[in-house]
């Protein structure tokens, strides 16, 4: 069984994420998506929200699993039998800094990391634009899974 991981804080989850879940899950038996914790960071929402919106997106795919990690992602890989890391890729400042990673990982571990350009209408979109659109109370719904929404306050 091929299985590959899509790690990441998914704070939130994107259409840009939502586009290469859809399109990886294709290529593999299983596709989980972890969510890594990091004590360090500053998230806008919880654990249990990112869980939900991913969960709720793909509630009708029993080829895709989300759980939270914490720790190496290869190391996550190792214990749970999984031989790929699936990343998109929106532009060359990505795949530069993906690329790094994929080669450290590859030292690490016997994990091979698989590239997927993010499609031309959601390339423009990470988590940090979202999140900034959503502080100065914008249309941030363009941009993400119907499953994400902000609470009122």
């Amino acid at each position: 069984m091929k299985r590959a991981i899509f790690p990441g804080s998914f704070d939130p989850i994107t259409s840009g994420h939502h586009d290469i879940i859809t399109r990886g899950v294709k290529l593999f038996d299983e596709l989980i998506i972890a969510i890594g914790v990091n004590s360090d960071k500053k998230y806008m929402f919880s654990l249990e929200e990112r869980k939900k919106f991913i969960e709720d997106s793909f509630k009708d795919n029993p080829n895709i699993k989300v759980v939270t990690y914490e720790g190496l992602t290869v190391h996550f890989c190792q214990e749970n039998d999984v031989e790929f890391i699936l990343r998109g890729l929106r532009n060359p400042a990505d795949f530069e800094f993906e690329k790094a990673i994929a080669h450290t990982n590859r030292d690490l571990a016997p994990i091979e990391t698989v590239f997927l350009l993010t499609a031309a209408s959601t390339s423009y979109i990470s988590s940090s634009i979202v999140r900034d659109v959503i502080r100065n109370n914008g249309d941030y719904t363009k941009l993400v899974p119907d499953t994400v929404r902000v609470k009122e306050k």
